[in-house]
């Protein structure tokens, strides 16, 4: 691509826009935030039209159901659907981004025939049980257990901040099922119906008043060692094979976005110092894009780069100061949250530098794997 567009390429964007200009108009509005039956619907309604139109896991194989689609036609499809306002994937996000790339890198042919065609129609909804209470950016800490038992494995621990758990028909849990193990060296990564026996959801009010994020209770859940992704005690690495597609392309359309919420905020002042940070922020994003569509160059010819482990922590930081910028900006009106997008877009950034691994984490993978600078002490 060498951060531009082939003719091709651009004729992969024409007929993508001509099908956004014709299916966006067809999508009902968008239900009220805490009404989780009609918003499954609506996530899943959209991921159908997707599939329908040919655009649904635009980049999976195309012998599990995808399209074959290059890494710079996948980029366009997440350009042009974040400037057209399209639905964001929404309560598909775990499904499409994670646990399906996952499951076409790991799973068996009987795990993938039974979950990757129902994912890419928006029929099945995933969630992720990786963080514990005591375990979240030192994930390899988990303590939730999985005792073998015959050819079931009966689990019993806690999940934390496990989104859309309350709506999910399946989840990628992480378990230990080698306590006397080092941490990261007896994990293993299961499928989990969120059906069985022995579950219990419990959904957490967050500062905007939502409840996406749940809290989950596994009390002698008993599930079918075909169930695990990988070898027994090899969950650490299928791990790391979901965080890759986690850290990856999950904060494309957000970056978009961010560049038109620049834009939008610029209208909303005349106070020279505020635009100047907002061009900033804006230079920022923008400069974040090109290195987007950088890595997407060097991954179409096969030689990866370290761009990808910068992105994550270079766009949450960004966005965050972006969010503290809006609150300046809007002084009093800041105190109102309900239906301003700038003060929303300010608390739910909040997360954006622990979500996806800590800065901090970040900042020691980066140096550490990349600048081949001596390890952190353990």
């Amino acid at each position: 691509m060498e951060l531009r567009y082939s003719e091709a390429e651009e004729s992969f964007r024409a007929t993508l826009r001509e099908w956004l200009e014709h299916s966006l108009p067809a999508v009902p509005p968008q239900p009220s935030r805490e009404d989780w039956v009609a918003r499954r619907q609506w996530d899943a309604d959209w991921q159908r039209r997707l599939f329908d139109g040919g655009y649904a896991g635009l980049n999976w194989p195309k012998e599990y159901g995808g399209q074959g689609a290059t890494p710079t036609e996948q980029l366009i499809f997440f350009e042009e659907t974040a400037k057209a306002r399209a639905p964001y994937v929404g309560a598909n996000f775990v499904g499409t981004l994670h646990a399906g790339p996952t499951l076409i890198e790991e799973g068996t042919g009987a795990q993938k025939a039974a979950h990757l065609p129902n994912i890419l129609r928006g029929d099945e909804i995933w969630c992720q049980g990786f963080s514990e209470p005591g375990a979240g950016s030192d994930l390899a800490g988990l303590r939730t257990r999985a005792d073998r038992d015959g050819d079931d494995y009966v689990l019993n621990g806690q999940k934390i901040w496990c989104s859309f758990g309350q709506i999910a028909d399946v989840g990628e849990f992480l378990v230990r099922t080698d306590p006397d193990a080092p941490k990261n060296r007896g994990i293993s990564w299961l499928i989990l119906p969120m059906d069985l026996p022995g579950i219990e959801i419990r959904p957490i009010k967050t500062a905007l008043g939502s409840s996406e994020f749940c809290e989950v209770f596994l009390t002698d859940v008993r599930v079918p060692v075909s169930q695990r992704v990988g070898a027994e005690n090899d969950g650490w690495r299928v791990t790391n094979v979901t965080l890759k597609y986690e850290r990856g392309t999950a904060f494309v359309s957000e970056l978009i976005d961010s560049l038109r919420l620049c834009r939008d905020a610029a209208k909303l002042t005349s106070d020279a110092a505020h635009l100047r940070e907002l061009g900033h922020c804006y230079a920022a994003f923008d400069g974040l894009w090109s290195l987007t569509k950088r890595n997407v160059s060097q991954t179409s010819r096969g030689t990866a780069g370290a761009g990808g482990m910068v992105i994550k922590l270079a766009y949450s930081e960004a966005r965050q100061r972006f969010g503290e910028l809006c609150l300046r900006m809007l002084e009093r009106d800041g105190l109102h949250i309900e239906g301003n997008e700038l003060v929303e877009e300010r608390l739910r950034t909040l997360a954006l530098t622990i979500a996806a691994g800590a800065s901090q984490i970040q900042r020691n993978i980066i140096s550490e794997r990349v600048l081949g600078l001596p390890r952190e002490p353990r």
